[in-house]
């Protein structure tokens, strides 16, 4: 699940402005994303273990 998680991340980080056609000119859409997977990923983290 966290490699499924991972590639979906990337993939929108990477293409998602291309693909979807959303502007980012200030960089916010990009932080979102990086927030929300960083703050999941420490969620499964503790949650695990």
């Amino acid at each position: 699940m966290s490699y499924l998680a991972t590639a979906i991340f990337l993939g929108l980080f990477l293409v998602g402005p291309t693909y979807f056609g959303w502007q980012d000119p200030s960089g916010k859409v990009s932080l979102a994303l990086l927030t929300t997977f960083l703050l999941g990923a420490v969620a499964g983290y503790k949650a695990k273990g």
